[in-house]
């Protein structure tokens, strides 16, 4: 495990200050690794990949459960430091370093099986929501992200924290809360509270593109009700209330009352 004073070290090292752009808040407290490691509830057979390795504190905690790590890392700098850090407090364990855009990667060495993560707040939900669609052999995910979206991510239809992100991660699978991660855990402090999201996957067959689109425009504005929201996509208020009756939902109601196999009946139904 990496204390504070050698993350500060490495960073050093490296002329590494950490950058807002890239979301670079890195955890320094050995504690909090342990139980990110425990909460995602990892097997010794499991291969993980871990988004935005940053230093590598993650990543020791990681492979003290398990022995494969694909490691996707965006910084040149990070990347290039990570194996050396990895091979000297993990020794005879295996990683695998991706520099890339994790945006961008279409393609992992093997069949990982789970997701582990310390997400850069502003790309977390499509940073996840880009792996699960692209990586079928991902079963589970615990990710660490901002407070704020750790709650939607999780949320249930019906309250004000369910939206978009609630809805296109139900389709994968079933989300929950995971626990409150405080803020001077990290170097640099951030500004806002951070929170745990574990994760699922459920079998559903076929493509979401057009499931997603439905999400996107009963969402783009809440209060609208649905046969107002979905006429743009249906192509006219009228058709859009045909489609509800059709898929058996009130075409006064509102995008957030909504589950997930709601919006697939609204969307087979076009």
């Amino acid at each position: 495990m990496l204390g504070a004073a050698e993350i500060r070290q490495l960073a050093e090292r490296l002329d590494i200050r950490p950058t807002k752009k890239l979301g670079q808040n890195f955890v320094i407290d050995p504690n909090t690794i342990r139980r990110i490691v425990a909460a995602a509830d990892l097997s010794e057979n499991d291969t993980i990949v871990e988004i935005g390795p940053g230093l590598g504190s993650l990543t020791l905690g990681i492979l003290e459960v398990v022995d494969n790590v694909v490691a996707v890392e965006i910084d040149p700098r990070l990347a290039q430091l990570l194996p050396e850090t990895v091979g000297k407090h993990a020794p005879g364990k295996n990683l695998t370093l991706i520099n890339q855009d994790a945006l961008r990667i279409s393609e992992l060495p093997g069949a990982p099986t789970a997701l582990v993560a310390n997400l850069p707040y502003n790309i977390s939900v499509p940073v996840l929501l880009h792996f699960l669609q692209n990586f079928p052999s991902i079963q589970k995910a615990l990710v660490m992200v901002q407070a704020e979206v750790a709650h939607r991510l999780a949320a249930k239809p019906g309250g004000k924290e369910y939206g978009s992100p609630s809805v296109k991660l139900a389709w994968y699978g079933a989300a929950r809360l995971a626990g409150n991660v405080g803020r001077s855990v990290f170097w640099p402090a951030p500004q806002v509270d951070s929170a745990l999201v574990y994760f699922e996957r459920q079998k559903r067959e076929g493509d979401p593109t057009e499931v997603f689109r439905v999400i996107d425009a009963a969402f783009a504005q809440r209060r609208k009700t649905l046969r107002q929201a979905l006429a743009g996509w249906a192509g006219s208020p009228a058709e859009a209330e045909r489609i509800l009756v059709a898929a058996g939902i009130n075409p006064a109601a509102r995008g957030e009352e909504l589950g997930i196999e709601q919006f697939l009946k609204v969307a087979s139904c076009k």
